[in-house]
């Protein structure tokens, strides 16, 4: 492999002091085959891609996954730095986002396999079950200068194996493991607010509490049962008054009656919506205790949003936050649509599902390592611009408003291969010479790539 230019070892060498030399080498090696290598991730591919098919020692690159040590938690702080320091401003909050995803798994030796639900092939109606990994991902949602519409770029992964696999432990639960992950991320980034937005699946008054028990407390903002009880907040004692002090205030309607009331002060106000553009919509919102018995309340905003147009069903939002606006609570939820985006774009862009791993550390670093990929091409095609303009593919039947993932892998990509060097042809200025292995390389991957 060639060596490779300096403004890609600048945002490589932050990784250096996690891996020791020999490691380092091997693992550079793959992360950047796994850039370069079509379809399929697995460490046969990305030697393929990279020349080294006839390299007697491969069992090397494989131990890189299921044998060396190395701290994959020391690299996502590393990589929550990098994306940190590009694309969100000292003293702006910090969004994160956290979901599930199912990676789509067969085999009786996969470590942490199981059954799950499958959102993705699932409806309200009907329930699919598959058997996989189950992954918890940690996102940052940030504002990319070619798109419209904020990423999610993944920085802290964690399997979330089932409660049968428990074998005697403690079982942990995604909303275990979220929340901690957001107190692990509070200590990466000391000083720092934090806003976490969630998915309907993963709401919940645990999750709240942990939020909000954080060093640095972090906001957390989720879809609310319909169900939910809520509580004005506790009055003033009167003097005299004996008995304990009262958590909680009188009981307010429920969700669905304030939808059916036509005397709800309901107000107009623009929000950004999913495709990056402004939306008017119908907000209701007021400040509430979220309480059920034996728990302590947990004191936020709720928030009823409806199209005045009826295009869409009333969604129901919680922040952790009561100072929070309602338009700002509704911006920050529909952020993490990008997340869903980002789990798309992974398995048709980075092989994500086509790993044959099985071994238990190499399956807690694989696919992990392909979702940081996304946000490592992401930041080295933002550190390579600079000013200027991502080229975008575009047609005479088809052009596009802006750029997409498959637009930024691409223009890293021939960066990387330009790497190499492309001598002038003597005979015409308009050719240049392409090494022999080189094109080599390039015959065969072409040729079996589909």
């Amino acid at each position: 492999m060639p060596i490779l230019p300096e403004h890609i070892m600048v945002i490589l060498s932050a990784f250096v002091p996690v891996f020791s030399d020999r490691v380092w080498d091997w693992a550079q090696r793959l992360g950047v085959g796994a850039i370069l290598a079509p379809k399929q991730r697995t460490v046969s591919a990305i030697l393929r891609v990279l020349g080294l098919s006839q390299d007697q020692q491969y069992q090397n690159y494989h131990r890189v996954l299921n044998r060396a040590q190395w701290s994959g938690l020391q690299v996502s702080r590393i990589l929550l730095g990098l994306l940190v320091a590009a694309f969100v401003p000292v003293g702006e909050t910090i969004v994160l986002s956290a979901d599930e995803t199912l990676e789509r798994r067969r085999g009786a030796k996969i470590a942490g396999i199981g059954c799950f639900r499958d959102a993705a092939r699932s409806s309200r109606r009907n329930k699919v079950k598959s058997y996989g990994l189950r992954w918890v991902s940690m996102a940052l949602l940030a504002r990319v200068p070619w798109s419209g519409r904020r990423w999610a770029l993944p920085f802290l992964t964690v399997l979330a194996p089932s409660a049968q696999l428990a074998d005697g432990q403690r079982h942990k639960s995604s909303i275990d493991w979220i929340g901690q992950m957001v107190k692990q991320v509070s200590r990466w980034l000391p000083g720092r607010q934090i806003v976490l937005v969630v998915d309907g699946a993963l709401a919940a008054r645990k999750l709240a509490r942990q939020c909000a028990a954080c060093r640095l407390p972090a906001t957390l903002v989720t879809r609310l049962p319909s169900n939910a009880r809520l509580f004005d907040l506790p009055g003033p004692r009167r003097p005299g008054q004996r008995g304990r002090v009262a958590s909680i205030g009188q009981r307010q309607p429920k969700l669905d009656q304030w939808l059916s009331d036509r005397h709800a002060p309901w107000q107009r106000c623009v929000v950004s919506w999913y495709n990056g553009q402004q939306r008017t919509v119908e907000v209701l919102s007021q400040v509430a205790l979220w309480h059920t018995y034996g728990e302590p309340p947990v004191l936020g905003r709720w928030v009823i949003v409806r199209d005045p147009a009826g295009k869409f069903l009333p969604c129901r939002l919680f922040a952790t936050d009561p100072t929070a606006s309602p338009a700002q609570i509704v911006a920050w939820y529909v952020m993490r649509w990008s997340h869903e985006v980002t789990f798309e774009e992974v398995r048709a862009h980075l092989g994500f599902e086509t790993q044959r791993q099985w071994n238990a550390w190499a399956v807690a670093r694989s696919s992990p390592a392909l979702l940081g990929l996304f946000s490592l091409v992401t930041l080295l095609a933002q550190h390579r611009l600079a000013a200027a303009e991502l080229p975008v593919r575009s047609t005479a039947w088809y052009t596009k408003s802006s750029a997409t993932f498959s637009d930024v892998l691409a223009f890293v990509r021939r960066d990387l291969w330009a790497t190499l060097v492309f001598p002038k042809a003597a005979t015409s200025p308009d050719f240049v010479e392409i090494p022999s292995p080189l094109l080599d390389i390039w015959i065969d991957t072409l040729s079996y790539a589909t």
